[in-house]
C-alpha cells in the first residue's frame, strides 16, 4: 500500500467502545490509515485502545500508525509510528528508525521547517508531515505551515508528504493540489453526522 490518502487521526476519547465505533465508521468509508493518538489516557488504556485499533484496522485492510510512541507501536505490532519533536527515543530519529525496523512506517512532524524535513529524511523517515496548514481546533496554538511548503518538501526530499491542521472537505482539494500525498483529519471527519460518507468523500479526492 502506498503512503497516500486519508489518515483518520483519533480523538482523545476514554471510552473504547465509542472510539472503536467512530474509527470503524471511518474504515468502512475507505480510510487507508488510522493514526492512534490519545494524549490524555494512562498507558494501560492507551495500550488497550491501540490494540483494538490494530484489530479493526487489520480487519479492514488498513494500516495503524501510533502517535508519539515507538515502543507501543513495536509492542503491539502496529504498522508504524508518527513522531513529534520530542518523541524519538533519546531524541534521535535514527534510533526511532532502528527501533521500528525496516518494515514499519516512520512518519515525522516537521511543522513548518524544511530543516527538520531534511533531518527526518536522512534518518530514514517514510513520510514527512507539515502543518498546521489552516487554523486548527485541535491545536489552536500550532505554527502555520504555508501550502507552498508541501510541494517544496516533496521536490526537495522525494518522500510522501502529509498535511495536517484545520483540513476540511472544502479546503482539502487545494491541499492535495499543493502537493500533499496524505491528509490527516480529526475534527472534520469524526464530528461529521455520517463519518463513513465523509471518509468516502475524502478518499474520492485522491481518485
Amino acid at each position: 500500500m502506498k503512503l497516500g490518502g486519508l489518515c483518520a487521526v483519533t480523538l482523545d476519547d476514554p471510552l473504547l467502545p465509542r472510539l472503536s465505533a467512530l474509527v470503524k465508521a471511518a474504515l468502512d468509508g475507505g480510510a487507508p490509515f488510522v493514526q492512534y493518538r490519545n494524549k490524555a489516557a494512562p498507558r494501560p488504556l492507551r495500550r488497550a485502545q491501540a490494540a483494538e485499533m490494530l484489530r479493526i484496522c487489520r480487519a479492514a485492510g488498513a494500516r495503524l500508525i501510533i502517535n508519539d510512541d515507538v515502543w507501543l507501536a513495536v509492542e503491539i505490532g502496529a504498522d508504524g509510528a508518527h513522531l513529534g519533536r520530542d518523541d524519538a527515543p533519546g531524541g534521535s530519529l535514527a534510533a526511532a528508525r532502528d527501533a521500528l525496523g525496516p518494515k514499519r512506517i516512520l512518519g515525522v512532524s516537521c511543522y513548518n521547517e524544511l530543516a527538520r524535513g531534511e533531518e527526518a529524511a536522512r534518518a530514514g523517515a517514510d513520510y514527512l508531515a507539515f502543518g498546521s496548514v489552516f487554523p486548527s481546533r485541535t491545536k489552536p496554538a500550532a505554527v502555520h505551515a504555508p501550502l507552498e511548503l508541501l510541494g517544496e518538501a516533496r521536490r526537495r526530499f522525494g518522500l510522501p508528504v502529509a498535511a495536517i491542521g484545520g483540513i476540511t472537505l472544502d479546503n482539502a482539494p487545494q491541499v492535495i493540489a499543493a502537493g500533499a500525498d496524505m491528509i490527516a483529519v480529526v475534527s472534520d471527519l469524526f464530528d461529521a453526522m455520517d463519518i463513513k460518507t465523509r471518509a468516502q468523500a475524502y478518499q474520492q479526492l485522491f481518485s
